[in-house]
């Protein structure tokens, strides 16, 4: 059964999700991928402010490829989620709620995900150009010197994506198919 999702998910819609849930996602959320989690944790680090306030947002690991003439965006599919690991549990602990990518995670994560009461959904690789006919605005709201790798702030309508870490534990790739797991 698909649920729709109205972003930013709520803390108590996070925790109504398990690991295999089809979700539909409307609303705001924002991008970040590697360069951009990097400057996000510096600083953190050196106690600055962030150029947004992530309590209770979602990141979408993503970088666009350039918006073809009449297109809000290009190509918007995920990128490999580990890559943001090392960044993932500080940027939890000051509120971040929801992540969106592909691929498996740390342990550091997936504790992090249980304890902040958090979820990880994957977006389907290789679908960047059908994802991004779900994205009706995309503004660069920080970091704009990085290119595709700036931060955005993305309005998605029906955005597909699937549950795979939840808050309880549960994860998508750990399980082994058995109807009470899931």
């Amino acid at each position: 059964m698909k649920k729709n999702i109205q972003m930013p998910i709520s803390q108590e819609t996070a925790k109504t999700l398990k690991a295999g849930d089809y979700v539909s996602l409307s609303g705001i959320l924002y991008t970040a991928r590697d360069a951009a989690h990097k400057r996000l944790y510096e600083t953190l680090e050196s106690h600055g402010e962030l150029p947004l306030d992530i309590r209770g947002q979602t990141i979408y690991y993503m970088g666009p490829s350039p918006a073809r003439e009449g297109r809000v965006i290009g190509s918007a599919g995920p990128t490999t989620s580990s890559r943001m690991d090392a960044y993932t549990p500080r940027l939890m602990e000051e509120g971040l709620i929801g992540m969106i990518g592909k691929g498996k995670r740390s342990r550091e994560v997936l504790d992090a995900i249980i304890k902040h009461q958090g979820v990880y959904l994957a977006a389907v690789g290789g679908a960047g150009a059908l994802l991004s006919k779900c994205i009706v605005e995309s503004e660069v709201i920080a970091y704009e010197d990085l290119g595709t790798e700036a931060i955005r702030k993305l309005r998605v309508e029906a955005f597909p994506a699937i549950v795979v870490a939840d808050c309880r534990g549960g994860n998508l790739y750990e399980m082994t198919g058995h109807p009470e797991q899931m």
